[in-house]
């Protein structure tokens, strides 16, 4: 992952994702020609966000969005050293958890989402405990169409002591979708709101950027 530095380095940095989109055949998934997706991308290296003059452990500059591919079929084009992610929820059942009160999805077919927390400072915390701590830091929390763009990009922020919840889409019951490995795979599921996980935080992020 891109260290502090440089706006050069960060629009290395959106190149690598967009090829590692291209490689993982985003745009036929997205319903789209190689280049039409290609238009839809390039405002956003415009808007990458200011270099950080300091990264904490964990935070991720930012990470394309593709808000055309659904959840289901996303996660399982993650791989984590050659294990390819998966989730045993229902497509419909996942269309259900939309964004929560608060987060405000750019329009478009992607957007970036900035300064990402994987959630190190929330193990341990259950996931109602944790969307106050989010809020009193001014942050958002991740949804699971962000949280499954963060491993396509990073998968290696997956660790088997820190995975995370992801509290921005929720469905009306007491579920929070969670990304965490299973078997050495990435998997796409979810956990009760009330639960703590020595090994499970809350994702968050700083902002989000439409092109």
């Amino acid at each position: 992952m891109p260290e502090n530095g440089s706006d050069a380095e960060l629009g290395r940095e959106f190149d690598r994702q967009v090829e590692n989109l291209l490689r993982k055949g985003y745009p036929e998934l997205a319903g789209l020609p190689e280049g039409v997706f290609l238009r839809h991308l390039a405002p956003l290296k415009e808007r990458l966000p200011e270099p950080p003059t300091s990264r904490e452990q964990g935070r991720i500059p930012f990470v394309i969005v593709v808000s055309l591919v659904p959840a289901d079929k996303a996660i399982s084009l993650v791989e984590l050293d050659g294990k390819r992610g998966f989730t045993q929820m229902e497509a419909d059942d996942l269309k259900r958890f939309t964004p929560v009160a608060g987060v405000q999805i750019p329009p478009g077919a992607a957007y970036l989402v900035a300064d990402l927390d994987t959630g190190g400072g929330t193990l341990n915390v259950t996931p109602d405990e944790a969307i106050k701590t989010i809020a009193r830091e001014n942050r958002s929390p991740l949804t699971i169409d962000e949280g499954v763009a963060l491993v396509t990009h990073y998968p290696e922020v997956l660790k088997t002591r820190n995975c995370f919840s992801l509290l921005g889409s929720r469905c009306g019951d007491r579920r929070v979708t969670a990304i965490w490995i299973s078997g050495g795979s990435p998997r796409l599921g979810w956990c009760w709101a009330g639960n703590p996980h020595t090994w499970l935080g809350s994702a968050s992020c700083g902002s989000r950027v439409g092109g």
